[in-house]
């Protein structure tokens, strides 16, 4: 008999049921030989002579609710933003989050090592996709910031911040919070700066999101945000300052300013489609799941 929620586990495209046999390889590997870790994980002390491992580290989980968690995040995530983005692109941000995260959490151990002489920032073995799901989250941010999930009752547009809220209030009441912590604030930061100055766009003329409702003060209450904004621009100007000279150049902004018709317009497009495509995926599961629910009430009406 079949279930009415078993819509939910269907549409998962190629690339990313793909990806998921990847990371439930890795676990297997790490379970069936303890040993290959210090090759395969981000281990700062190891990384110069084993440089691989700012790549593998990503695919790698060492727990059993690692595995989990992160095949469920990229099958659910990547159902709604690879169609989006193009399996070119979306692998293409996996691998870019992944790699950026892994550089940041490495230059981060080593700093804490110098600054606390504590040797197990050298040591200990980094590990997991968690990075690439936090960027994950914030590409929904950019694409659907306004859908509001039934479950949370909050808009999509807060997960992001909200899953970070989370993880920094509970690493005050878990000794392993620097074994994720680090990679959850650079895997949704590294996100950002991605899809806010780097990702192509073939609909486009310029890279990224310029648009003010994607900027870094959004992940803030809006009561920060006159704080956040100052600070913030320091990075923007640093970051974006020549793409910005080069668009003037090519008359596509005005004074740093998307001329009207150009950028919010293509990003209101985004969105919309964004939006569209979740209400089509959502609403073509619940036919699947109603279907399968009258097909078992007629089956269980012939047996009777």
């Amino acid at each position: 008999m079949s279930s009415p929620g078993t819509g939910i586990f269907s549409g998962f495209t190629k690339l990313c049921k793909g990806l998921a046999v990847i990371l439930i390889g890795g676990h297997i590997v790490v379970q069936l030989i303890p040993s290959s870790v210090a090759y395969l994980a981000l281990i700062p002390a190891r990384t110069i002579p084993f440089g691989w491992n700012l790549i593998t580290a990503g695919y790698i989980e060492q727990s059993v609710h690692g595995v989990v968690v992160s095949t469920l995040g990229l099958l659910f995530m990547g159902k709604l933003l690879e169609p989006m983005w193009g399996s070119k692109e979306f692998l293409k941000f996996i691998f870019v989050i992944n790699f950026l995260t892994s550089v940041c959490v490495f230059i981060t151990a080593i700093a804490l090592y110098y600054v606390t002489r504590q040797e197990n920032y050298l040591y200990m073995p980094l590990s997991g996709f968690h990075g690439v799901l936090a960027g994950f989250l914030v590409g929904i941010k950019q694409i659907v910031p306004d859908q509001e999930l039934s479950l949370l009752k909050i808009k999509a547009k807060w997960l992001p911040s909200l899953m970070l809220f989370l993880s920094i209030a509970i690493s005050f009441f878990t000794p392993e919070s620097a074994t994720y912590l680090p990679t959850l604030i650079f895997g949704t930061y590294m996100g950002w700066i991605y899809l806010r100055y780097l990702q192509r766009k073939p609909e486009a003329k310029h890279k990224g999101d310029p648009n003010e409702d994607f900027a870094f003060s959004t992940f803030f209450p809006e009561f920060l945000r006159p704080i956040i904004d100052p600070i913030a621009s320091i990075f923007h100007r640093m970051l974006c300052g020549n793409s910005e000279a080069s668009a003037d150049a090519h008359g596509y902004t005005l004074g740093g300013a998307p001329l009207p018709g150009s950028d919010p317009i293509e990003a209101s497009r985004r969105r919309e489609r964004g939006a569209r495509a979740l209400e089509e995926r959502l609403a073509a599961e619940k036919l699947a799941a109603g279907q399968k629910s009258e097909e078992s009430q007629i089956d269980g009406a012939d047996n009777v």
